[in-house]
């Protein structure tokens, strides 16, 4: 039987194209449930308030680049979207007087504009955000040089490049979007040999760092989250870490307080992985083959999928 075409974009694979039993589920899935999601390889994670949910959040950052030596460099990848953790690890650097100087990092991802990435004078570049808000307020006694920062460009190739020059990655910090994303890994487009079934996830899983184009849901909700709801101001391609980076890191740290996916999306993605139920129509959902996979939540931000008319 075919699969049914999204409720969103006729044109997309994504999660409106799942089997109905699936989606009444993990609908039903209050956070008690949710927290028996666990399993060896996948554990879920809640945080009473939103204050130690962010600062446990940046202390993935402390705890990954204490184990930093010139020797043996560990570095992290991280997500804009949540950002309000990256004025914490400054914070969390500087008081402690941690020198993270061999330490590195990863931005996730990156809008494509004009055939190449956002400038970082782009109100909405990630670069930008990642310095303003965290790496600029580092001590510059502290801060790692600029060579330990790999941002990623329209050329990949350097930054595809940076995961195999021997730094580790401890873990990959990650949001969810409403398409059910990490970084940019959106959903494919149903064209081609695509256009009856998604690809699987063992061919979406060869997809490293690259330009891609975005599901018009993303674009709405960056607008949403970032751009004060002016979807014209939000480009529709990107460039984004892959799932070969995203394999490379020892843990996936997923990040969710409510504020970038709905209660019904952070209750899918937990339950499918802990079920072992990969579609690429919902990329978050291949992590379930990941080796060490964590869900965070903030418990007030889960809200309910029980029908409310407002």
């Amino acid at each position: 039987m075919p699969r049914k075409l999204s409720s969103i974009a006729p044109d997309w694979w994504d999660y409106t194209t799942l089997d109905a039993d699936l989606v009444r589920d993990a609908a039903a899935l209050t956070p008690e449930k949710m927290l028996k999601l666990s399993r060896p390889g996948f554990k879920v994670v809640m945080y009473d308030s939103i204050e130690e949910f962010y600062l446990a959040e940046a202390l993935e950052y402390i705890t990954a680049w204490r184990q930093s030596t010139p020797d043996n460099p560990v570095g992290i990848c991280g997500p804009i979207g949540p950002t309000e953790q990256l004025p914490l690890v400054a914070r969390l650097v500087n008081d402690l007087n941690l020198n993270v100087r061999s330490a590195h990092f990863w931005g996730m991802d990156e809008w494509f504009l004009d055939g190449r990435e956002a400038p970082v004078t782009h109100p909405l570049s990630f670069e930008r955000a990642d310095r303003e808000l965290c790496f600029s307020r580092i001590r510059k006694d502290l801060v790692m040089p600029d060579a330990n920062l790999h941002f990623p460009k329209a050329d990949t190739a350097p930054y595809r490049r940076s995961w195999d020059a021997g730094v580790r990655c401890a873990v990959m910090q990650g949001g969810q979007g409403d398409v059910k994303h990490w970084a940019f890994n959106d959903p494919p487009q149903r064209v081609g040999r695509h256009k009856d079934a998604p690809p699987s996830p063992a061919e979406y899983r060869k997809l490293a760092t690259r330009v891609v184009k975005l599901h018009p849901l993303t674009v709405a909700q960056n607008a949403r989250t970032s751009g004060g709801g002016n979807i014209a101001l939000v480009p529709t391609m990107a460039i984004s870490v892959g799932p070969v980076e995203t394999w490379k890191a020892d843990k996936v740290s997923i990040w969710q307080a409510g504020t970038h996916d709905n209660p019904f999306g952070q209750r899918l993605t937990a339950y499918m992985i802990s079920k072992g139920i990969a579609d690429t129509a919902v990329p978050m959902s291949l992590l379930a083959d990941h080796p060490n996979v964590q869900f965070n939540y903030y418990r007030g931000g889960l809200g309910t999928c029980a029908v409310r008319m407002r």
